[in-house]
């Protein structure tokens, strides 16, 4: 019987973009199944609900058959027991998130030492994408064509009501 490489990248994905969806697809080759993995956290405004960001991962990732879109409240760790997955894919855009991500891998060896955490290393023409800096330039009515999906873009353009 063999098993089932299956990691879990967790993250917000408040919305997915373009960085996101690389270390997505180049992970997909990697292992037998890909979990995107919602953080439910209510304690945090969100700007899209669980439900859209789900769909907004699903529309954006209907080439790969590999993957798929959950949600989870609570600790990573312990989703990934009920999935019998042993790795978490973390993002890296540059040195600022290093120090921030060997924390929480840490951490996450101490709640779990069977699970590991792999660092990603996005492309650098993603290195100074993040979700925050998306919504802030659509929020001021700039651009984000380009760093986002299409449907990405037109449900931001829909929250903050610009064309």
């Amino acid at each position: 019987m063999t098993s089932v490489r299956r990691a879990v990248y967790p993250g917000s994905f408040d919305p997915i973009h373009l960085g996101h969806l690389d270390i997505i697809h180049r992970i997909a080759k990697v292992f037998d199944e890909v979990i995107v993995l919602i953080a439910v956290a209510p304690d945090k405004g969100s700007l899209f609900s669980i439900d859209e960001r789900k769909e907004l991962l699903r529309r954006s990732l209907t080439d790969l058959k590999n993957v798929k879109v959950e949600s989870h409240e609570g600790l990573t760790v312990d989703y990934m027991r009920t999935q019998d997955a042993s790795v978490i894919i973390r993002g890296l855009r540059a040195v600022m998130d290093f120090e921030y991500e060997t924390s929480m891998a840490n951490m996450n060896k101490k709640l779990s030492p069977e699970i590991e955490t792999l660092l990603v290393f996005s492309k650098p023409e993603f290195y100074y994408v993040s979700s925050r800096g998306v919504k802030e330039v659509v929020r001021n009515k700039g651009s984000v064509h380009g760093l986002v999906p299409d449907a990405v873009e037109t449900a931001l353009k829909a929250k903050f009501g610009t064309r």
